[in-house]
């Protein structure tokens, strides 16, 4: 499933009778890969007849898949144990909200590792996921158990993830907003809601000590003093660079300095809002659906691309409701490292010394994109652009102090960690780029102008060395053996040597044998 984008119908009724049958009743069934074959079948006319047997057989489903769900657990206790079945192919449920809208379970991720998500159930969109950061590994040796604290464990009792309420609670329940609870007598000890991980859906509170972080962890959304912002950690994997804020507008209230801090909220009504006092907010950032009297169920989710997404649920799919950065060349990195991003004609490679697939735009993928470029010159080589800017320099910091292309350049010459510069002729601001590039915009401004260094050799140097190494291990083993050889040959031969002279009962002495043996340990000793 790809986040955020909708289902079609049909495979929307396939996938919940395949996580039905085969999770509540714990059997597989030929259904779903029926259905499937059938709606992969040549689309030809239906008639009545067919259309009344199909109506019969939903009715059938629906009243089996009522009376599944209706059994599933509403509630765990202290003593709950769980662990994932082989029969399972996608999801797994453990616990149900009230009106089976949402749904804990093991959601199976490359057939081999489970995450433990809580999904909504009609489109089978997770919402929330426990320690996103690993997955845990599909066995049925891997143990859910609730003891007061849910806990993920494995065979040998070592603890993957665990809420850490300190064996306290004494039941988990999950309402029906979707937000995951460990109660003690009705007091809330533990909340998904607390900590959100790509996903905020409708009434859930997002403060400024929490962080939504895309399923690819590049991407962060944090608040401010007055704003909220999106940061990318790009490969070096220290920096942080902002790359969209939403400062707010103070339409309704104000944000009083020392009155504490601002917060989110997602709103049924169809609005992003955020808070700092009471119920009236600072910002508001409306969506397509404001105000409209629609039954829909909302949430916003942090992309893998960056881009920060509404949408509401409309009974057969998730719609588009809001976008923070409506133009794709806005966003972090669309086109990838080392690309160029132009409005209305798609993505390129800075030059085509940097394309890797001559049939597409696919550029250096950047993934050895570290180190110190004062390391060695022939480590990187550079290129320069015209007609190239940052999608968000706004929000970057810029050396006001180069008053030339040449100095901007050679200020990131200078600098062992600088990958790059972009100069503008016409402000005389220089951006330096203190992480690995990524896409830059093309504009028809030739006064722009982009510095950038491409490294190339790091990798054949890594390997050289490395063979360089394994070669000289190889050489000093085999000296080695040849020594250790040549000496045990010396020592046998002396050990043997006067025995068979005398058996022998030769006349030659054993002088020249020792001085053979002498001179042989000096050859060696000076070897």
């Amino acid at each position: 499933m790809v986040h955020g984008q909708p289902f079609p119908k049909q495979e929307i009724i396939i996938y919940s009778l395949h996580v039905f049958f085969h999770n509540t009743l714990i059997f597989p069934l030929p259904l779903p890969s029926l259905l499937i074959s059938q709606v992969k079948m040549e689309k030809k006319p239906v008639n009545s007849a067919t259309r009344s047997l199909a109506t019969q057989l939903l009715f059938l489903i629906s009243s089996i898949l009522y009376t599944c769900t209706s059994a599933t657990a509403q509630e765990l206790l202290a003593g709950f144990k769980a662990n994932p079945s082989s029969s399972v192919s996608s999801f797994q449920s453990l616990l149900n909200d009230s009106t089976s809208t949402f749904s804990l379970g093991f959601l199976r991720v490359n057939q081999t590792q489970l995450a433990l998500t809580v999904i909504h159930l009609p489109s089978l969109q997770p919402l929330w996921q426990a320690n996103p950061t690993s997955s845990f590994r599909w066995s049925d040796k891997t143990q859910l158990f609730f003891n007061g604290s849910l806990v993920i464990s494995d065979p040998h009792k070592r603890s993957f993830w665990s809420t850490g309420t300190s064996q306290q609670g004494d039941k988990v329940v999950l309402l029906n907003s979707s937000n995951l609870q460990i109660l003690q007598k009705q007091v809330v000890l533990w909340q998904s809601f607390d900590f959100p991980t790509s996903t905020l859906v409708e009434n859930q509170n997002f403060t400024s000590n929490m962080s939504l972080v895309s399923s690819n962890g590049l991407y962060s959304m944090r608040l401010g003093d007055d704003f909220m912002a999106l940061y990318a950690r790009f490969k070096d994997g220290k920096t942080q660079q902002m790359y969209w804020k939403h400062k707010a507008l103070e339409a309704k209230a104000e944000v009083v300095q020392g009155q504490g801090p601002i917060h989110a909220r997602l709103e049924s009504d169809g609005f992003l809002g955020m808070y700092q006092m009471g119920k009236t907010p600072v910002d508001i950032q409306p969506f397509n659906s404001f105000h409209r009297p629609i039954d829909r169920f909302l949430m916003v989710q942090l992309e893998p691309d960056g881009n920060l997404k509404g949408y509401y649920w409309a009974q057969t799919d998730w719609v588009l409701d809001y976008q923070a950065i409506t133009e794709t060349c806005e966003l972090p990195s669309p086109c990838g490292p080392y690309g160029l991003c132009r409005a209305g004609s798609g993505c390129s490679c800075l030059d085509n010394r940097t394309q890797v697939d001559t049939a597409s735009f696919q550029c250096i993928d950047g993934d050895d994109q570290s180190g110190d470029f004062c390391s060695g010159s022939d480590d990187f080589w550079v290129l320069r652009r015209e007609g190239v800017e940052l999608p968000f320099k706004e929000l970057m910091d810029s050396d006001t102090t180069s008053s030339s292309v040449e100095e901007c350049e050679l200020s990131c010459q200078r600098n062992c960690s600088c990958w790059g510069a972009v100069y503008n002729n016409a402000t005389g601001f220089c951006y330096p780029l203190n992480y690995p590039i990524q896409t830059l915009v093309g504009v028809g401004d030739e006064s722009k102008v982009g510095y950038f260094k491409v490294r190339t050799k790091r990798s054949w140097h890594k390997k050289m060395k490395v063979g360089i190494r394994v070669l000289g291990a190889v050489i000093v083993v085999l000296t080695g053996v040849v020594l250790g050889y040549g000496g045990y040959k010396i020592w046998n031969r002396r050990r043997r040597g006067p025995k068979r002279v005398l058996e022998e009962k030769t006349e030659v002495s054993p002088g020249p044998y020792k001085n053979l043996g002498s001179a042989s340990f000096k050859s060696i000793e000076m070897f």
